[in-house]
């Protein structure tokens, strides 16, 4: 049912002459659209959003794409909770509103600024007014000045370029543990399933570890005199 939805957003895109677009999709559902092959561009309102936006035709910009940027700001810091991603999506989600109408939500300064599709906006802000036992303001909102900048490239040591072996280096796990995460399809590289534990990573890879978060795969810079790896990568 996925994929049909996707070819019949790209029919609809060049036979009527404009652009068309999906809700927000998960990892798998970005996997699935990967595997049709179908021209699109993903957006997700900002650089290495793990939620994304589908278009199909011609001409795309990240203007384009109907996605609106909402700052849920408590009335009183002084008293406010300290606030999570969970309690914002809590709230939406006692509002009724479907999770494919949502994109990341990003927490800043006990603030919550969420993207969702441009047409739920309005009863966002109309309605959102309490997270957990904060009292909340919204308002379309940029998203926070420094969410764009990117991370620093860190070196991280491993005895190949197998994927199972980076992602134990990277985030300190056994490969036993990272064996089982790619078992339950917890692991994504540039949006596609990784299924396979001997899968070799590519520069610029994007490897996304559901529960652990996302990390890009630069380049392998060196070898030690012990044969093992020095790898570069950028950890979001």
């Amino acid at each position: 049912m996925v994929e049909k939805r996707f070819e019949e957003l790209n029919e609809r895109a060049y036979e009527r002459g404009y652009n068309t677009f999906s809700d927000f999709l998960n990892m798998e559902e970005q996997s699935v659209l990967k595997s049709t092959y179908l021209p699109c561009v993903l957006f997700g309102g900002y650089p290495m959003a793990e939620r994304v936006v589908a278009g199909f035709g011609e001409n795309l910009s990240d203007e384009k794409f109907p996605i609106t940027c909402i700052c849920a700001k408590p009335l009183m810091q002084k008293f406010a909770d300290t606030l999570t991603h969970r309690d914002f999506l809590g709230a939406l989600m006692n509002l009724g509103i479907k999770r494919e109408l949502l994109g990341d939500i990003i927490v800043k300064d006990n603030c919550g600024y969420i993207l969702c599709i441009e047409h739920i906006a309005p009863y966002i802000c109309e309605n959102l007014e309490r997270v957990r036992h904060t009292s909340v303001k919204c308002e379309k909102s940029g998203l926070p000045t420094d969410l764009g900048n990117e991370p620093e490239p860190t070196e991280i040591f491993a005895a190949s370029k197998r994927i199972d072996v980076v992602i134990a280096a990277v985030y300190n796990l056994s490969r036993n543990e990272t064996a089982k995460l790619i078992k339950a399809e917890k692991v994504f590289v540039n949006s596609r399933l990784t299924v396979s534990n001997s899968h070799m990573l590519d520069d610029n890879d994007v490897v996304s570890v559901r529960g652990f978060g996302r990390f890009v795969f630069e380049k392998e810079v060196k070898t030690t005199k012990k044969g093992r790896l020095v790898l570069e990568i950028k950890k979001y």
